[in-house]
């Protein structure tokens, strides 16, 4: 090969993102998140605080930019953090009642730039507070009961696990499309490998972390599958229906922080639901 000839481009990896980097942040996430529950509970209640903060910044600025859409930020960020930290006292309702008085700051606030797109932004800022800090604040509500660390563990756990069980089964046996039209890369052969790590996580997390039975523990990693699943899948819609590609660049091999809260958000209402029920505090 001569030396004015241009060297082949390297073939793109099949994992389709820089994986040492993604390791990496990832690693560093998830230390920090135990370490907050085992020591202090309540300094995870802020990193679910600042995750709002900045994944409503990125989705906020995914709208601008992709359907020049304008979000009621100022309302959506102080309301969220509302969310967030009445969820520590209040549980439930103090959640919901600071969601109703966002949406009605959210209503307000879109006043000032008059009729046009009226309808278009404040059902986006709603969708934006329900999406983000409504979801998230059931992952600060996990940590209320004595239990509670061992809760948001074991939800954690789930969740990642069945990421890494989908990535890695649709890496090495994708073959058949789950929803070619929406995620052309998630795989039927993903999401079986997604139930398999997490219903075995689920189960070894829920017995030896919470006490529960074998069963209660399978059940609750197939339910976190599955909206761990469903979320991916909505905001890959959200980005394909704005034409964009990453809500953000702040985590190297991730994209934003929006982009790998996709399954955590919907997981977390599930969680929440699924202990509560199964084994109450």
């Amino acid at each position: 090969m001569s030396a004015d000839t241009p060297d082949p481009p390297s073939r793109p990896s099949r994992a389709g993102r820089d994986l040492r980097a993604a390791i990496g942040v990832g690693v560093v996430l998830g230390a920090a998140i135990i370490l907050s529950l085992l020591m202090v509970r309540f300094v995870f209640i802020g990193i679910v605080a600042a995750a709002v903060a900045v994944s409503s910044v990125e989705l906020a600025s995914a709208f601008k930019r992709g359907a020049d859409i304008r979000v009621s930020l100022v309302p959506v960020l102080v309301g969220g953090q509302a969310m967030v930290w009445l969820s520590w006292p209040f549980g439930l309702r103090g959640a919901l009642v600071a969601f109703a008085i966002t949406v009605l700051a959210c209503l307000a606030w879109r006043f000032r730039h008059g009729v046009d797109g009226y309808v278009r932004d404040v059902t986006s800022s709603v969708f934006t507070a329900a999406y983000v800090p409504l979801f998230a604040a059931f992952a600060a509500m996990l940590v209320r009961p004595e239990d509670g660390a061992f809760r948001a563990l074991c939800f954690m756990i789930g969740v990642v696990a069945s990421d890494t069980g989908g990535y890695a089964f649709g890496v090495l046996f994708g073959k058949h499309p789950m929803a070619p039209n929406i995620s052309p890369k998630k795989s039927w052969e993903g999401f079986a490998g997604s139930m398999l790590t997490g219903v075995v996580a689920g189960a070894l997390s829920v017995s030896l972390m919470l006490g529960g039975q074998w069963w209660m523990g399978v059940l609750f990693g197939a339910a976190l599958v599955c909206t761990s699943t469903l979320g991916d899948l909505m905001e890959s819609l959200i980005k394909r229906d704005l034409g964009i590609k990453d809500m953000g660049n702040l985590l190297p091999g991730h994209g934003g922080l929006m982009d790998r809260m996709d399954s955590l958000l919907p997981s977390a209402a599930a969680a929440w639901m699924i202990l509560f029920w199964l084994i109450p505090s």
